[in-house]
């Protein structure tokens, strides 16, 4: 199976690409560094050229301004346009749980614009929403972080190993599309506060986090629903503590 993975030396693709290429697939790493742009267009059709199955695991530089938005929406749109002039089978992105509850973050709206435009294009999809990587929570500290104040919202969330989405986009891409959307969180349920508080610590980074119900989340309000996945979401298997120790921000490799 020929496999293009758009993004494939970032947080999620890396790991998609190894689990992949693992298994005897052949596996096409395309990004900026590669000639490829899903913005511009530029080297689209020629990556994807013979590519059963396209896995976007790219993702906006920023969370709060209009290039963010402009990024799922150029990108998206290129994309599809690319994938029907050579006749991709199966187009896999990543994307967030609350996407859809989410109105008042121009993050969450470039990607609720990248879904839409995915379920009604004709190629066969499959959508993974994923809870906040581990691997993201320091950008949600370095979001919030003001004069070594983090204030955080005490929303619960239930953060997920970015190998173990891996996993999953690596089992659809082989199995198929769902032409629909699958859920995947880690195992365990903690407030962001008190998560990122205990994170903090742990890497004994000089700041305090603050507990306020009104801090905003990459600019969006955010309640004890709205991060969180349904009830028939898959689980990963890998919890806090299980990741933070094979980590880089493990204190033994300090």
């Amino acid at each position: 199976m020929n496999i293009v993975v758009l993004g494939g030396k970032g947080v999620v693709g890396r790991h998609v690409v190894d689990r992949l290429r693992s298994e005897g697939h052949e596996v096409l790493v395309a990004s900026r560094s590669t000639g490829v742009d899903i913005v511009t267009g530029e080297g689209l059709v020629d990556v994807m050229a013979g590519a059963d199955v396209v896995v976007d695991a790219t993702n906006a530089t920023s969370f709060t301004t209009q290039e963010t938005y402009d990024f799922f929406r150029q990108g998206t749109d290129n994309l599809i346009e690319a994938e029907r002039l050579v006749g991709v089978t199966h187009h896999i992105a990543i994307s967030v749980v609350g996407t859809e509850r989410i109105d008042d973050s121009i993050y969450f709206r470039g990607k609720r614009y990248q879904d839409a435009q995915i379920r009604k294009s004709g190629i066969p999809y499959s959508i993974v929403h994923a809870t906040q990587f581990y691997e993201f929570l320091v950008a949600i500290i370095v979001s919030a972080e003001r004069d070594q104040i983090v204030q955080l919202a005490p929303a619960y969330i239930e953060p997920v190993a970015a190998d173990d989405v891996a996993a999953l986009i690596a089992q659809l891409a082989v199995e198929g599309p769902l032409n629909g959307t699958v859920e995947i969180s880690g195992p365990e349920r903690e407030r962001m506060s008190e998560l990122i508080r205990r994170f903090v610590t742990s890497m004994e980074a000089p700041c305090e986090v603050i507990t306020d119900p009104h801090a905003p989340y990459f600019g969006a309000r955010v309640d004890d629903r709205t991060l969180l996945p349904g009830d028939d979401a898959r689980r990963a298997r890998t919890g806090f503590e299980a990741w933070l120790a094979q980590s880089e921000y493990a204190r033994s490799s300090w």
